[in-house]
């Protein structure tokens, strides 16, 4: 399971560099198109949406690599590993708890936007544009219950 969710979050983030370089070439697109006295509108809504993408895919690869939420002052205190351990796996129930709602409300909002236009390009629809919430959740979601299974299996075995 360790090795398919490593390929997910890998997979993931190329996705959200895919997306970080639609970004910037959009905005240079955007830069050149207003030197030279061209109106490109289209520009402003492809990188907004781009960057928006790519800030939950590298969100949500960072949940795997357990560095999107740390609250590390009160676990470098500890020297107790097996409370170190609780401590993980109460943040991560509640990080799962978010992650869920994020999947089954981002799937909602994806399905009532998914017919409107864009005003720029109205050969598009929008829908994709809000599939990264719930992608982010079911891969946030995916990463943590394979985080909290490590650490019911460590404590188990002693806490280490």
């Amino acid at each position: 399971m360790k090795k398919a969710l490593g390929y997910l979050q890998k997979l993931q983030i190329a996705a959200g560099g895919i997306f970080l370089s639609i970004f910037l070439g959009s905005v240079v697109i955007q830069m050149g198109c207003r030197y030279v006295g061209i109106a490109a509108i289209w520009t402003e809504d492809v990188s907004m949406y781009a960057f928006i993408w790519a800030a939950f895919m590298g969100g949500a690869a960072m949940v795997y690599e357990q560095r999107h939420f740390a609250f590390t002052s009160i676990s470098d205190m500890m020297t107790n590993q097996t409370l170190k351990r609780v401590l993980a796996l109460g943040i991560s129930v509640v990080m799962l708890v978010f992650s869920i709602l994020m999947f089954y409300y981002g799937c909602k909002i994806t399905k009532q936007f998914w017919n409107y236009r864009w005003v720029s390009l109205p050969d598009f629809k929008r829908g994709p544009t809000w599939l990264c919430i719930p992608v982010c959740g079911a891969t946030s979601s995916l990463y943590l219950i394979g985080q909290i299974v490590e650490d019911v299996k460590a404590l188990m075995n002693g806490g280490k």
